[in-house]
């Protein structure tokens, strides 16, 4: 169950993200929100933010309720959950299970479309979605924009995605991801932090912090 939560936090931060340099939309507003993420997001040299990751089935009965932390330096991320961690030095990822004190190092190929944290806020993609802006609502006492994307590839498991920025910090907070079977996960972003102090170190898994463990390398 981890590794699905993980795997679905990761697929919901690329496919709220492909949206952005996409051309050919049918809503030049939305674009215009999407792109001020975008660019506000590459002054950050860090970011660390917390978030939680919501499941829901069709009659709204929550399945499971996650929380964590990601950060970011450049092309280099760190993502903490419950029993979990995941470890990309730029270089290799590492997936670290708790429960069996297991990691499993893969080699990070920037030539193939990878799933990272940062693909959230910047215009990695392309062509993948048609979106609208729906409009404004108030969320916890604070203005956001609703975005409205809809996948051009009618065989995906979901058929819409609605993200909601931060109107005045031009930000993402949360994703709502449906998917055709009726179930629901919202990934929401808690707490951000610009520039934190992060060390390239936090991106490195240590077998030396993890006695016994069992390390498969896929590389």
């Amino acid at each position: 169950m981890k590794k699905i939560i993980t795997s679905l936090l990761l697929f919901t931060l690329v496919t709220t993200t492909t949206v952005f340099a996409q051309t050919g939309v049918n809503d030049p507003e939305a674009k215009k929100v999407l792109d001020a993420v975008s660019t506000k997001f590459k002054t950050f040299k860090t970011v660390k933010a917390q978030f939680s990751l919501l499941i829901e089935n069709a009659a709204g009965k929550s399945l499971g309720n996650k929380t964590g932390t990601v950060y970011m330096k450049g092309n280099k991320y760190r993502i903490s959950v419950t029993g979990q961690d995941i470890f990309c030095d730029g270089g290799n990822v590492s997936t670290y299970e708790k429960s069996t004190n297991e990691v499993t190092i893969t080699k990070l190929d920037p030539t193939v479309n990878t799933l990272t944290p940062q693909k959230l806020f910047t215009n990695f993609y392309d062509k993948d979605f048609l979106y609208k802006l729906n409009g404004e609502k108030k969320v916890k006492g604070k203005a956001v924009q609703e975005i409205e994307l809809t996948p051009i590839d009618k065989s995906k498991p979901f058929f819409k995605v609605l993200l909601y920025v931060d109107k005045a910090a031009s930000t993402i907070s949360s994703a709502k991801l449906f998917e055709k079977t009726g179930n629901r996960f919202t990934y929401s972003v808690s707490g951000m932090t610009a520039n934190a102090a992060v060390t390239d170190d936090q991106f490195i898994f240590d077998a030396k912090k993890y006695p016994g463990v069992e390390v498969v390398d896929l590389r």
